[in-house]
């Protein structure tokens, strides 16, 4: 079964995430399927309105393939609670990917990745995270600092540092940042 991205955007137009998902090269011909959550119309915040999403375009989370979620600012509330819950349900989650989602606690029985425009928002929400953030994800923080918006749409222009589980920082941007995180979760 092939891997599902679950793209969570914030509130702003759904351009950008196509200049997202360009710029970490996720384009519909690849190897992984993208669901994206619309949140031009509905809260991305909501969890019940992209859990009724999900479950309109992949089923029930015990029949659906597994999932890899990756959100970006006010997407990152609701994939906060939608990620565990879809597990609860029966779901194979493989992942969370949090881009941008200061002052949201995360925690799950699955790899956790924050990336940060910068290194006081990657320090701050290292306070709220669970320890699946530490023992089995990662984390990024753009240096120099980016716009929070340029993180979402121009990933490829924040270069920064990315700290793996038990390894030493690599100097990189957030889309290769990305690539491998995405790439790699997806050939479990």
């Amino acid at each position: 079964m092939a891997t599902v991205l679950v793209v969570c955007p914030g509130v702003h137009s759904p351009q950008l995430t196509e200049c997202f998902l360009t710029a970490v090269a996720l384009d519909r011909a690849n190897t992984v399927q993208i669901c994206i959550i619309p949140g031009d119309r509905q809260p991305v915040y909501s969890p019940l309105h992209g859990l009724r999403v999900l479950q309109h375009r992949l089923g029930a989370p015990w029949a659906a393939p597994p999932v890899l979620f990756l959100g970006f600012s006010a997407g990152v509330v609701g994939l906060a609670a939608i990620a565990p819950l879809w597990k609860a349900l029966g779901g194979t989650v493989l992942g969370l990917i949090a881009l941008d989602g200061w002052g949201v606690p995360l925690s799950g029985p699955f790899p956790i990745h924050r990336l940060s425009h910068d290194r006081f928002t990657d320090w701050s929400s290292a306070l709220l995270d669970g320890p699946a953030v530490s023992a089995r994800g990662s984390r990024f923080y753009a240096e120099p600092a980016v716009a929070h918006l340029d993180l979402w749409r121009s990933p490829h222009t924040a270069m920064g540092w990315w700290q793996p589980a038990s390894a030493t920082p690599v100097r990189t941007t957030a889309a290769a940042c990305l690539q491998t995180l995405i790439h790699t979760t997806a050939a479990l």
